[in-house]
């Protein structure tokens, strides 16, 4: 029943928050911008994720994704934080973790942050890119919330924007190099494939599928891939601009003791210039 009131209120906050849509306004360009991950639009997001079916319990993590862009000549680099908070009923795979045992305790509180910065281009043709370093912090208050290391690598994303929409894909690779020697080293890749198709009024259909790769498994608990999708919008409440979406996820692949699926509801604050 937890999940369905959930799914009723996100919906409820979609379809019945008073709002409105103004495309002669700039709305299809404020809507564009939303959709590509290194635009010049500072943003800061909520998403608050909801996993189910995991062998030592649900899990309800909210992560705030402040994105503040800035222009240096003719590049714009584009400065995007994952601050995650929440709670899990006991630890779940993931770099650092990657088998726990049942019956793990549960943890609530601060998760390990990531730091990326991409270097993208001021001026594009139909291919918008960037590129630059990530960071893992260990900021973790619980074992069972984080990795116990510090970790970097490379991210990546690369996207086009048709008149219907967005398509396009992320990438990132980590390494750890220093932390807790009681924990597992960390070598992990993320690939997150997204597609944004629009409608009227400010609505979008969405998949943003994010996939990941724990190299310090074994063979059968590497993959996390989910299958889904979900829908959205650009409003706004009075001047404040927003971009809500509310997403469902399948994972067909995933290592033993993960989540089965998740719900996933995102209420982004919009600061165009």
């Amino acid at each position: 029943m937890r999940i369905k009131s959930i799914l009723i209120i996100c919906l409820t906050v979609l379809m019945f928050t008073p709002v409105s849509w103004a495309e002669e306004k700039g709305g299809g360009d404020l809507r564009s911008a939303v959709q590509n991950p290194i635009s010049s639009l500072i943003s800061l997001p909520f998403k608050l994720t909801l996993d189910y079916g995991a062998q030592n319990g649900d899990a309800a993590i909210l992560n705030l994704n402040p994105v503040v862009p800035v222009t240096v000549g003719d590049w714009n680099l584009v400065n995007r934080a994952l601050i995650p908070v929440g709670h899990v009923d006991g630890a779940i795979p993931g770099p650092g973790n990657p088998s726990p045992e049942g019956g793990a305790k549960s943890a609530s509180g601060l998760g390990d942050i990531n730091y990326s910065v991409f270097f993208s281009p001021v001026k594009y043709d139909k291919v918008i890119w960037g590129v630059g370093p990530s960071i893992n912090l260990p900021t973790a208050n619980e074992d069972q919330l984080g990795s116990g290391k510090w970790s970097a690598g490379i991210t990546g994303v690369a996207l086009t924007q048709p008149k219907w929409g967005s398509i396009g894909i992320l990438g990132r690779q980590l390494w750890s190099f220093a932390g807790s020697s009681k924990r597992d080293d960390v070598n992990q890749t993320l690939i997150e494939p997204f597609l944004n198709y629009n409608l009227d009024n400010g609505w979008f259909l969405i998949t943003d599928m994010v996939m990941t790769a724990n190299w310090e498994a074994d063979s059968d608990n590497t993959w996390t891939i989910p299958v889904g999708g979900g829908i959205g919008r650009v409003f706004k409440i009075g001047d404040q601009a927003i971009n809500s979406r509310l997403e469902y996820y399948y994972n067909v692949e995933k290592p033993d003791g993960a989540p089965d699926y998740s719900v996933h509801f995102t209420f982004q604050f919009l600061f165009p210039k």
